[in-house]
């Protein structure tokens, strides 16, 4: 699949060259249109420039409005980000973070909850240890991975209905309703962890997406249960309600 543009602003981009310059030109979010923007250290990035990401999350577009123009630009972007635990770094070993769990908790906190609710898919990812390094090649390398992608890919677009990140509500009744297993534990977890109505048809998006990937024609439990297990702030922060609804 091939991306048209990729951006990695600077952490430290003023907010109107983010979502558009002072004369209502495009910023850094629509460049990345119909590609990847990456954000690297997103907490270090300012309090209004993340708060500009929800509505292009949200809807595929930036609302520029200035004294003199109120310009929409597109803006359908794979939003990729990283982040360490804590400003300290926070890895094991060496790199622990010294000053506590107060440390971790302030710097994520700059990440506000309606951001996050935006974010389909949240993971922890260890550090590479030598071990790791010493293991065997996966059986599934990235070529294999990307025919796997683009048959998944061809399989939403054969049905008519466009990728699975762009269905309306209609559509995702139609293609993704997940069978009976998968609707009880999705309808659990909504009650469990509270989740929002945005949450909720997210993460039918995900499942959806998960069995594409896997070649299945429906959406059964399984991959509900993956798509509820990509979400940090679900399967990782707060584990005990998680496994109440596994």
């Amino acid at each position: 699949m091939p991306i048209s543009s990729a951006e990695e602003p600077r952490r430290d981009i003023i907010f109107c060259a983010f979502t558009g310059g002072l004369r209502a030109k495009p910023g850094e979010i629509s460049l990345a249109h119909q590609g990847v923007l990456f954000l690297d250290e997103l907490p270090e990035f300012s309090p209004q420039a993340l708060d500009a990401l929800r509505q292009p999350l949200e809807t595929g577009q930036v609302l520029i409005a200035r004294a003199n123009h109120h310009v929409t630009y597109p803006a359908r972007i794979l939003l990729a980000a990283a982040m360490n635990p804590c400003r300290c770094g926070g890895g094991p070993g060496a790199g622990k973070c010294r000053r506590g769990p107060r440390c971790a908790i302030d710097y994520q906190a700059r990440l506000s909850g309606p951001l996050l609710d935006r974010i389909d898919i949240q993971l922890d990812v260890p550090p590479v240890t030598a071990a790791d390094l010493a293991l065997p090649s996966p059986v599934e390398g990235t070529a294999e991975a990307a025919a796997r992608v683009g048959r998944a890919r061809e399989a939403q677009t054969q049905r008519a209905c466009g990728l699975n990140a762009a269905l309306d509500l209609e559509a995702l009744e139609r293609v993704a309703a997940p069978d009976a297993p998968g609707a009880a534990l999705l309808a659990k977890a909504a009650e469990s962890l509270a989740l929002s109505a945005r949450a909720y048809h997210r993460t039918l998006k995900v499942a959806r997406t998960i069995a594409d990937l896997d070649g299945a024609d429906a959406v059964r439990r399984i991959h509900v249960a993956e798509a509820l297990s990509l979400k940090r702030q679900w399967a990782g922060a707060d584990q005990a309600g998680f496994a109440k609804v596994s």
